[in-house]
């Protein structure tokens, strides 16, 4: 067998990349998201894509993804193959090592082929070193979904202070059901799972007086919710963050949360409002579900 060559590509070869055939069933080509206008828009850098090559052709391809101003990528999100040997030493080879997420249309196990596709690229990926951490669902509101009412329990104010932000992330991850929070929390403890999620906050291109605490009429914490905007889909609006802290839980806060970042991120001129939350989480999907965010697609992470 021909030896393997597996490297970045240089810039000017993103058509090479783009060379090697995929029905399109799986990852962000199954949305219609094309590689090349994403790498026009600033979406991807050749250091950060890799191919492998037999005889000049590519077998296999990842693509990291990282923000305009980041030195490292954040998530490997475009990986296919026709050959999964090459796949798993591509892998194995690159030295950038982040999570891999994979887009996956809903109820994707149901459809035999799209099935195929996608646990080729789980088992590759598990067979390179990495490990299963989540399900998620994704949803995507828009105008006709229905604006939901804000239910009026809860007082929002803004809260400029980091470090009071900062506690309060560290409250609403204890006992927190996020796959995310908890693995961090197993890793490097609570504090570290909290300064995370604020870097994260604080990284998104959106304004940092959109941040609202929310309390309770007798003048207690309630949680946290932020409505922000992304990097990339298009800097799509999104629900970066909904949280209540653990003596408040029970009551449904939750879903006032979510209601108060759709009417801001509206009141801001939102079209379209994009938001996660793990399988596994069935309270927060539920709050989704009653705020009439439909699954857009769901998504898999590995660590």
């Amino acid at each position: 067998m021909t030896d393997l060559v597996i490297r970045p590509i240089t810039a000017g070869e993103e058509q090479l990349f783009d060379s090697l055939p995929d029905p399109a069933l799986v990852g962000r080509a199954a949305f219609g998201e094309s590689y090349l206008a994403m790498v026009a828009a600033g979406e991807y850098r050749s250091e950060w894509t890799w191919v492998a090559l037999r005889d000049d052709v590519v077998v296999a391809r990842a693509a990291w993804w990282g923000g305009p101003n980041d030195n490292h990528p954040l998530v490997l999100d475009w990986f296919d193959f026709s050959d999964a040997d090459a796949a798993i030493e591509l892998l194995r080879t690159a030295p950038l090592k982040t999570e891999y997420s994979i887009s996956l249309p809903p109820g994707w196990r149901d459809d035999p082929a799209v099935r195929a596709q996608g646990e080729a690229r789980i088992d590759a990926a598990t067979t390179a070193g990495m490990s299963l951490l989540v399900e998620r669902y994704r949803y995507r509101w828009t105008p006709e979904c229905g604006l939901p009412a804000r239910p009026g329990r809860l007082e929002f104010r803004p809260e400029p202070d980091d470090e009071v932000i900062l506690d309060v992330l560290r409250r609403v991850g204890e006992g927190s059901l996020d796959a995310h929070t908890r693995h961090t929390v197993a890793a490097s403890g609570p504090d570290a799972a909290a300064q995370e999620e604020l870097d994260l906050l604080r990284w998104l291109p959106s304004p940092r007086d959109w941040w609202r605490l929310a309390w309770a009429t007798d003048g207690e914490l309630v949680g946290v919710t932020v409505p922000a905007r992304n990097h990339r889909d298009h800097r799509d609006p999104i629900v970066a963050f909904v949280g209540v802290v653990p003596e408040q839980r029970g009551h449904g806060y939750a879903y006032d949360l979510l209601v108060e970042a759709t009417h801001l991120l509206v009141e801001a001129g939102a079209a379209e409002i994009v938001a996660a939350t793990d399988q596994t989480n069935h309270p927060m999907a539920a709050v989704f579900a009653r705020a009439g965010y439909p699954v857009e697609r769901e998504r898999v992470d590995l660590v």
